[in-house]
């Protein structure tokens, strides 16, 4: 069953452009063991959580970054094509919105640990 995800997810790393996603799965590993870090370590003059913070914005333009690369590439290719099916059309769409949305995933996931952390401050 683990095996069956994990495959899953590798392949939509590969089709949401490896550029594009395997960096920001390295900053989804890097805004977890930071928040962990700071949870459990302490963040005194808050250098952690701004770096948590601009971490986690990168990760988010990187994926958006990623999408138009990726669109405009597309819609070379249509512009070249005589004639383009819908269902083309839409299975690319689908691959162009995999790097935004784990970039959104990884801005949520990090803004979810700042407000962790400012909870817990007070």
């Amino acid at each position: 069953m683990n095996l069956l995800i994990i495959g899953e997810v590798l392949k939509r790393m590969q089709e949401g452009g490896p550029l594009f996603m395997y960096p920001n799965l390295i900053l989804f590993f890097v805004c977890i063991g930071l928040g962990v870090y700071i949870f459990v370590k302490g963040d005194q003059n808050g250098k952690f959580k701004e770096i948590l913070s601009h971490l986690s914005l990168f990760a988010l333009v990187w994926g958006f970054f990623g999408m138009m690369i990726g669109l405009i590439h597309a819609f070379d290719a249509i512009s070249m094509a005589t004639s383009v099916s819908t269902g083309v059309l839409a299975g690319g769409l689908k691959i162009g919105l995999l790097a935004p949305t784990f970039g959104m995933l990884i801005f949520i996931v990090g803004r979810l640990l700042i407000i962790g952390l400012v909870l817990k401050k007070k």
